[in-house]
């Protein structure tokens, strides 16, 4: 019995902790007005939750550089002061087109937005919101991010 359960351990288990995570990068748009501070929050394309612009390394520009570029395509973030250091990061599992899933860790920016465009890349397929950061909070899935955006 004891060899079953060991099995199962090493073939399920463990293939799910020690997998590789790939590499995602975001940006973590906040505005002020006054003293009250807003995230930015969009909707991914496939599901419609509540979501931090990000995405995959660019060849040529470091994290933040990378980060900011999300933020242009996916939410309109046409200027912005982005940290060069990440703030934080988070985990999830990316479903992707085949099927599959696999382990993300996300590295996560800080950008004061300055400007934003009504008209980018993505604008017919996501909506931007602004929100209290815990209310942001509360509306994005994974705990992680939750917990970074309870710090803004």
């Amino acid at each position: 019995m004891i060899h079953y359960v060991k099995r199962a351990w090493d073939d399920a288990v463990l293939t799910l902790l020690q997998r590789e995570r790939r590499q995602q990068v975001a940006a973590l748009c906040v505005r002020r007005n006054g003293d009250d501070r807003k995230v930015m929050l969009i909707t991914s394309r496939d599901t419609g939750r509540w979501i931090v612009p990000k995405g995959w390394p660019i060849k040529g520009l470091d994290g933040a550089g990378a980060a900011l570029q999300e933020a242009w395509e996916e939410a309109g973030v046409k200027k912005a002061r982005i940290d060069r250091t990440p703030i934080g990061s988070y985990c999830y599992d990316k479903g992707l087109s085949d099927g599959e899933s696999v382990a993300v860790e996300t590295q996560v920016y800080l950008a004061e937005v300055e400007a934003l465009s009504d008209t980018y890349p993505e604008a017919d397929e996501r909506e931007r919101a602004w929100f209290a950061p815990r209310e942001a909070a509360a509306l994005v899935d994974e705990p992680e991010l939750k917990a970074l955006l309870r710090r803004v």
